[in-house]
């Protein structure tokens, strides 16, 4: 399951990272943000038309007057912490509304929970608010409720994730997301960079691009120009980039026409930095799939890359233990991770998922033997992200910083995604530091996963 770790969940930060203030008799909303950064995004929009109609923000149960809980439905095991997430709302608050991935299966959380108050599905904003209205009635108060430009953020004020499509046009057999989010719908170009501009002007320095499929952005829209932008993910990209603030690449399918990305991320324009969903390496594993079965071909494209942008850097998910994966299959990916040497590497156990057509395939394969497989996977990644690391010792690179503390400040290289790659520290002469700023270190040691470096 890809989840929100702890500072991205609202239920579960240290500290609240949005407005809290309240004005007598304002009516107060809580949420809670399961799943992916496309999901955050889902509960953004939705605090920011509820901020818009006066509602304030509870960073608690028992200070809301009703609580969202926008949920995923990915895996069996996400759909557990989702229902756990609920049953907890309900017991700490009463008024629960439900929304998100998990909203598409109404009968599977009202017979769990049946005292929730409505369920909706994914991207239905306007149920979602006719839901709270009826559960507490808005009184808004336009000379007191204020909104800011970049609407209600659920992210640090220094990076924001940007979502420019919905929905995903393939067919890979162990995924229920084009059931869940439907067809791909791509966002106007124009709508984005106008979203991207308000964001950039509010403080933010880094734009996360997200989708289900970023690499078929437009596509849908036949790649058409409205109002001076191209639906299209590289001018999208070179429009991105001309802001002034890191652009980086998340779910980006290696389609052929990625290579024109990577001359703008050569330039500068967009973060050297893409982040690929490969899944497997065997030709056999990727066709019971249902996913493109290149793999020889991906490492022909993985050196063009490198040759065109040396400091490019390669993120990737994989699954291990699909139905049917013999040990030759697992074993032709371990070598094909061996060749490829991608630098940020993510796996996951092959798990069943309602309504998926590989539940029906033959040979599942044992879940200790999945365990095996992970482990074994895992050790090879690690020690490829180990030797890319111990080679920056030494280097000059640039970094910005997330957060600063008593005892130094936690940044991040262009390598590096928030939240789900590595870390590189500063433990003297931070103290000037401050969240959002990009400066210049020397590192100094290097870890597994993360750096260490000095001014």
């Amino acid at each position: 399951m890809s989840q929100n770790p702890p500072l991205l969940r609202p239920d579960l930060a240290p500290s609240p990272i949005f407005d809290t203030t309240r004005r007598d008799g304002q009516p107060t909303i809580g949420m809670v943000s399961l799943g992916c950064p496309k999901a955050l995004v889902d509960s953004e929009r939705i605090l920011t038309r509820l901020r818009a109609e006066g509602y304030a923000i509870s960073p608690d149960y028992k200070g809301a007057g009703a609580v969202i809980v926008n949920t995923c439905g990915f895996l069996d095991s996400a759909k557990a912490e989702s229902l756990q997430a609920i049953g907890e709302a309900l017991a700490e608050n009463g008024k629960v509304i439900v929304t998100g991935c998990l909203g598409a299966e109404p009968e599977y959380i009202t017979g769990a929970h049946p005292s929730v108050l409505a369920v909706t599905g994914p991207q239905q904003y306007e149920q979602v608010l006719d839901a709270v209205h009826h559960a507490v009635p808005p009184s808004p108060d336009p000379f007191v409720d204020l909104l800011p430009a970049s609407g209600v953020k659920l992210t640090p004020r220094h990076y924001s994730y940007l979502k420019i499509s919905e929905g995903c046009n393939h067919a890979c057999k162990f995924c229920i997301i084009p059931d869940m989010r439907g067809k791909l719908v791509s966002r106007p170009a124009h709508a984005v960079i106008r979203e991207a501009e308000k964001l950039v002007e509010a403080g933010v320095r880094e734009l996360l691009v997200i989708s289900q499929d970023t690499s078929a952005y437009g596509l849908d829209r036949k790649f058409a120009e409205e109002r001076g932008h191209r639906a299209h993910i590289t001018d999208l990209a070179r429009d991105l980039g001309s802001l002034g603030a890191w652009v980086r690449l998340h779910y980006v399918y290696p389609y052929p026409h990625v290579r024109d990305l990577i001359p703008l991320m050569a330039e500068g324009l967009v973060l050297p930095y893409l982040d690929i969903p490969f899944q497997h390496a065997h030709p056999d594993t990727l066709k019971r799939m249902a996913r493109p079965a290149a793999a020889a071909r991906t490492l022909d494209e993985i050196a063009a890359w490198r040759a065109a942008c040396p400091e490019i850097t390669l993120r990737s998910t994989f699954i291990v233990g699909y139905p049917g994966e013999t040990e030759a299959e697992f074993q032709t990916l371990l070598d094909w991770l061996d060749e490829a040497q991608l630098d940020r590497v993510g796996c996951f156990q092959y798990e069943n998922v309602k309504g998926a057509r590989a539940n029906d395939l033959p040979d599942h394969v044992p879940d200790e033997v999945k365990q095996d497989r992970w482990d074994r996977f895992m050790q090879k990644a690690q020690a490829i992200s180990e030797a890319k690391l111990a080679a920056k010792v030494g280097r000059r690179i640039e970094v910005i910083v997330d957060s600063v503390d008593d005892e130094g400040a936690t940044c991040r290289t262009q390598a590096d995604a928030p939240e789900i790659d590595g870390n590189l520290f500063i433990d003297q002469g931070f103290e000037a530091l401050a969240p959002g700023d990009i400066v210049t270190v020397t590192v100094d040691e290097a870890g597994e996963y993360d750096l260490w470096g000095r001014l």
